[in-house]
């Protein structure tokens, strides 16, 4: 599998750039969850990054990725139906 160098922009991997597994299509995942053991071993939080488009290059056809942090922290991944009802 292909993988791509994707900076991460806020929270606490601020600054860090991480090789990402790229899908079937040459993306990175539109959501990328980081789990955070807690102080004591336990399970803490997890902290979600999404994905949102860098500044074009000189390139126009290839689009390259970073991912910004979500402070909210909810997981709005999967599919939405337009008969589903709305999230809380």
């Amino acid at each position: 599998m292909k993988s791509e160098e994707t900076p991460f922009v806020g929270g606490p991997m601020d600054g860090r750039v991480l090789p990402v597994l790229l899908g079937p299509t040459g993306h990175p995942p539109k959501v990328y969850r980081i789990p955070m053991p807690g102080p004591d071993g336990s399970a803490g939080t997890v902290l979600i990054y999404r994905r949102v488009p860098m500044v074009p290059g000189k390139i126009r056809f290839t689009r390259r990725w970073k991912y910004e942090y979500d402070p909210s922290g909810r997981d709005d991944s999967g599919l939405r139906w337009p008969w589903s009802k709305p999230r809380p």
